[in-house]
């Protein structure tokens, strides 16, 4: 199936819930995706898209104990 074919039962609202997930998890701030969204205050998209910014914290964590893991050798020395 195409894109344009898969799309063609999708409605606006549900557009707008994929750009804003999207840029959630490419790491735009909230800040930026509420304004972009129309949202007052950032506090209602952090209220929306809470499972969202979950999951990035989630990928965030990952991200951190790999480099911790690379910068470090099992003995406890820093590696070079």
């Amino acid at each position: 199936m195409g894109l344009d074919r898969d799309l063609t039962h999708a409605r606006l609202h549900d557009l707008r819930h994929i750009h804003a997930t999207t840029l959630l998890l490419a790491g735009v701030p909230v800040h930026v995706v509420a304004a972009r969204l129309g949202h007052a205050d950032p506090s209602i998209t952090l209220r929306v898209y809470a499972h969202v910014i979950r999951a990035a914290e989630a990928s965030a964590a990952d991200i951190f104990a790999k480099v911790i893991g690379e910068q470090w050798a099992p003995s406890g020395r820093q590696a070079c």
